[in-house]
């Protein structure tokens, strides 16, 4: 059955990833990032892409009105995958940037499900999911302000998923460890080199399929997934 999926922060890392694993399950994809200029392969087929800045929440409820009202009510799932890292001390922050940073990682991606939750509830139907992180899990030093965005994100999906529990909508939240991507690229952390010692975005898109293709009324309250071994390399990609 070919579904239509709306997939945030699609142009790179794990929403790269998760929007060509449906494009070869024969789904039908919604890309929404502000920028496709270097996912090389963006025109293909059944693949729609949406440039826009989802850290504008002035200008989200218009943006996503029009999509879930006119231009993707038919949408079936919802891949809230956009974000951003912000790690460091707290004071090294203006307010601007915490704002930003709130803002991108989690109230977006709650303006996106209450755009379409109306669709769903009228339909009977649908599937949310959005990609936390470990850092949703426990908090570590330095990233008070990424930990509350990802705890911020595991508490509304909790909630939400009571709200909705009598309605044929699904939600599952999937928290990353670390994950080998440009994510670490402007941070002085990384994940080990190893294969052993860092998660692949297509691993996160694996866990999004099994989510997408479990047995309607099945559903992933949560899937965390961790690298074989916890190893952590300092210092700035040369």
């Amino acid at each position: 059955m070919t579904r239509k999926i709306l997939v945030t922060g699609a142009s790179a890392g794990i929403g790269k990833a998760v929007c060509k694993s449906r494009l070869t399950a024969g789904d039908q994809v919604i890309g929404l990032a502000r920028d496709f200029s270097k996912f090389a392969d963006h025109h293909r087929e059944n693949f729609n892409t949406i440039e826009i800045d989802l850290a504008n929440l002035d200008e989200l409820p218009t943006e996503f009105t029009e999509l879930s009202h006119n231009l993707h009510p038919d949408t079936d799932a919802l891949i809230c995958n956009a974000g951003e890292a912000i790690f460091g001390h707290l004071e090294q922050f203006s307010y601007k940037q915490i704002r930003h940073a709130l803002d991108l990682n989690f109230l977006s991606h709650v303006f996106l499900v209450r755009a379409f939750l109306p669709n769903f509830k009228k339909r009977e139907q649908g599937d949310i999911i959005l990609i936390g992180s470990e850092a949703g899990l426990r908090g570590g030093r330095q990233g008070s302000l990424y930990c509350a965005s990802k705890f911020a994100l595991r508490g509304f999906a909790q909630a939400l998923r009571e709200e909705i529990a009598a309605t044929g909508i699904r939600l599952t939240m999937i928290n990353p460890g670390m994950v080998k991507t440009g994510f670490h690229d402007n941070l002085t952390f990384r994940p080990g080199s190893d294969t052993t010692q860092h998660i692949v975005p297509e691993d996160v898109a694996s866990a999004v399929s099994l989510a997408l293709d479990s047995r309607c009324g099945t559903v992933y309250d949560e899937i965390n997934l961790t690298p074989q071994k916890r190893v952590v390399e300092f210092g700035k990609r040369n």
